[in-house]
Parts: C-alpha cells; structure tokens; sequence
C-alpha cells in the first residue's frame, strides 16, 4: 500500500504560460507541445464557451453533452453549442447543482442518459444529490423521471459527492458527501449521506448489496464513511469501482470501493481541521478501510478515469485526475492496487473538475472558466 505523498514528492511540472491566454469561443486552438515524463502531448481546446463545465459525456456520433453547474446542459458538436431543454428544477447551492452526466452502457438501444443534480422539495429545507434518467429527442430531454434522492436534506452548501458511473454488470453507483454532517451522517447506515449507492439503472435495489433486507437502513448503500467523493471510475482490469475523495485540510484518499467497506470517515483520517486542530487522534482503525494512496497536503480531487487508449500506451492502467486546488492533472501509475508512480501534467492549466477518455482513445477535461480541452499524443 502506498502512504502519503510528501509534498517534496517527484514530479514533472510542465511550463504552460502559453494555456493561460484567452481564446476565442470556437476556436480549435493548438498550444505547444507538452513533454512528460513519458511522452510528448499535444494540447488543443474544443471550446471555451463554457463557465463552469462540470462533467461532460460522448454522443455515438462524437458531439458532446456538457452540464454546467449553474444548471445548464448543451450539446457541442464541431461547428456549434446547443442548449437542451426539458431539466428538471436545479437545486443550485455552494457545491451542488448540475453535476455529473453519463450514457447507459446499451444507449444506442434504449437511449438513457443519466445524470445527477441537487434538487429540492422545499427551498426551506434545502436539497440534496438525485439521479435523473431521460433521453433526447432533438434538443429536448424527453421521458425524465428521478429514479434515486439521497436524504436527508440540507441547506449546507457543501459536500454533494455527485459522481456516477456504470459497471460491466449494469449497475449504477452514484456517490453522495457528507453534506457537511461529518458527525451525523457517514457513519450512518439510515441517510444517504457520506455513502457510495449502488442500483439496478432503473434506481430499484439490487438483490445483493450488502445491506439489503437489514432494518432501518438505507438499502442502496454499497460502502460507507465517506466525506465527499467526486471521482469514481471503472478499472478496466478487474471491473471494481476506485473512487477519490475530498479530505479536510489534508487526507484527500484513492480507494477501491467494495461492498459493504467502511472507510472511516470521520472516525480515522489523516488530515486535521481547516483550523489546525485535530479531528481525531487515529489513522487506523480495525474494520474500516485504509486508502490505496493519501495526500498530505490535499490536493483537492475531482473527476477520475483510467487510461486505456493505445493512443498513450506508456499511460496505460494509469488514473488521471483534476486538482481543483492546484491546478493541474495528477497522473497516478499503479501495479496492481500498489502506486508506484505520480506526477503532474499541465500545472497551472486551471481547476479540472473532469476528465474522461472518449470512445476514440483520447483524453478529455474540463476546466472552470476556461471550458473543454483535449490531449492529443505527438509521438
């Protein structure tokens, strides 16, 4: 198991003064070439017009659909940006808002897509994360129905979690924080909250998840003692679900989610209070789960994917993620669930919220305030 990573930790910083001068709406910019540690990558943005571009996902036919948090989905071909209408109601608060969007794994035959978003029955008691599923029909969402609402609900504006992925089987597994409520809900098996969900992608409960058919507790849970989890990903290898979350000042942790963990938030952590003060005095503790990797100081995870692509073969089985606080792509390089390697890319380049690999093999991000950008290998 890898431990912390040292501040004085290896790494490759490329100079990128030339990625931060604005570009124009539409305009497919290349910028110089990149040199990592590994290979040499080319950079070039898809668009700019974007504020706040939370997640994006690939069409069949290679356009893009794109949340932004404030509450908007568009559609990005090649030559324009479509609005699309037919969103419920978006709950807009701190952190939460229109979040994470991803395609059913059998789209082309059902046409589901899938998407999470804070919501709200009553402004007065706040919101919390829920799961949509609809298709499209032009430029009109069509057939919308919630199939997942995490409870309780709250008028705290952090810790939404929000991330949903797929696995080989079907499943849906939706990530919610701790909404703030680090000593009422993570450890909790009755809310939502600070948990990892599991379900059938019509939002019913599968069969098997760990704590099915027990009284008084939430059924969807698949693990729990999470603080807020905005990275999840599908290992192609093994088919398990990793997921990074946010640590308080330090402790920021990669994990392999299996069913039925707890992973100890916020009874074991290796980070302290915003403060300086401790939150607890253990790291460790028997029956709760310890990180594959943590960051001291954090870096402030967001978005997760494996890289798989022939296109970066010297990144392959490699995990790219955003560092909202510091401003780049951190690339982890595991052998087996071992990290033996980490670096930066694009440091300074902006708050990466995510990044995902495209149907053809290259690498995708969004960054806030500067939109959609992609990775193209030179040699």
């Amino acid at each position: 198991m890898d431990r912390m990573i040292k501040p004085n930790f290896r790494y490759f910083q490329l100079s990128l003064t030339a990625l931060l001068i604005m570009v124009q709406t539409g305009c497919a910019q290349q910028f110089p070439d990149l040199t990592t540690s590994d290979l040499t990558l080319g950079v070039e943005t898809v668009s700019t017009d974007f504020s706040n571009p939370w997640s994006f996902t690939f069409l069949p036919d290679g356009d893009l659909l794109v949340t932004e948090k404030e509450g908007k989905l568009y559609r990005l071909s090649s030559d324009k940006k479509t609005e699309i209408s037919g969103l419920p109601d978006i709950y807009v608060r701190g952190q939460g808002g229109l979040m994470d969007i991803e395609l059913h794994p059998d789209y082309t035959n059902n046409g589901w897509i899938y998407f999470a978003y804070g919501s709200s029955t009553s402004r007065s008691s706040g919101g919390n994360t829920t799961v949509s599923r609809a298709r499209l029909r032009g430029t009109e969402l069509v057939d919308l129905e919630d199939i997942f609402k995490a409870v309780p609900e709250s008028s705290r504006g952090q810790h939404w979690g929000g991330r949903i992925v797929f696995d080989t089987k079907g499943y849906l597994y939706l990530s919610v924080g701790d909404r703030g409520a680090r000593d009422e809900n993570p450890q909790s098996l009755s809310n939502h909250c600070g948990k990892i969900h599991r379900l059938h992608d019509d939002g019913s409960i599968p069969s098997d998840n760990p704590f099915r058919g027990q009284n008084n507790v939430a059924e969807s849970i698949f693990t729990y003692g999470h603080r807020n989890p905005q990275g999840m990903a599908l290992h192609p290898g093994t088919g398990e679900i990793w997921a990074h979350e946010h640590g308080p000042q330090g402790g920021d942790e990669l994990n392999v989610i299996r069913a039925g963990n707890n992973y100890g938030w916020p009874v074991i952590t290796y980070g302290i209070n915003y403060s300086g003060t401790k939150i607890t005095d253990i790291a460790e503790k028997e029956g709760m789960q310890q990180p594959v990797t943590y960051w001291v100081p954090s870096i402030a995870p967001c978005g997760m994917t494996f890289v798989t692509s022939s296109k970066y073969p010297e990144w392959n089985g490699s995990i790219l993620l955003g560092s909202l606080k510091f401003n780049y792509i951190h690339r982890v390089k595991l052998e087996g669930e071992k990290v033996i390697f980490q670096e930066k890319l694009l440091d300074g380049f902006g708050r990466i919220r995510s990044i995902k690999q495209s149907p053809d093999g290259l690498i995708y991000f969004s960054v806030e305030g500067k939109g959609i950008f992609k990775i193209n290998p030179t040699t």
